[in-house]
């Protein structure tokens, strides 16, 4: 019998450096900060946060999104490698992707433009300091 799952709960992602991430993922996203590691923190909180392994956890929608800082600095991220392809976030409309690209060009994040996905499906890449593969995904009209 099937598991019956009804939703997805996180996805973390191993980068190279946090600050340089979270910088990303601040500006690109805005999403709200669930818990973040200080490094200044009181041993207590250390150990409470030991989940956290030097990062951060956004909350959005109806789940969390974890950014985890092991990687080595040289690292970079292969969508052909075992793992994950890419990660793809659902925008409500083909406004919103059209306001997406103008907010990555205010940037200065380089992307591929809007492109047709199939029948109503329309989607715009683009990838983090560490390479990683995004993707905008929303309606094509």
């Amino acid at each position: 019998m099937p598991i019956a799952v009804t939703d997805y709960n996180h996805v973390r992602l191993t980068v190279s450096d946090i600050e340089r991430s979270r910088s990303f993922y601040d500006s690109v996203f805005g999403f709200d900060v669930a818990y973040a590691w200080d490094p200044d923190a009181d041993e207590e909180t250390k150990k409470a946060l030991w989940f956290l392994f030097g990062g951060v956890i956004y909350k959005f929608g109806g789940g969390l999104l974890g950014l985890r800082p092991v990687a080595p600095s040289d690292d970079t991220f292969a969508e052909d490698r075992c793992g994950l392809d890419h990660l793809s976030f659902t925008v409500d409309t083909r406004a919103a992707l059209e306001d997406a690209v103008k907010t990555l060009d205010e940037l200065g994040i380089a992307h591929e433009g809007i492109k047709d996905a199939g029948p109503g499906l329309s989607i715009v890449e683009f990838r983090d300091p560490d390479n990683i593969a995004l993707e905008l995904s929303g309606p094509d009209k």
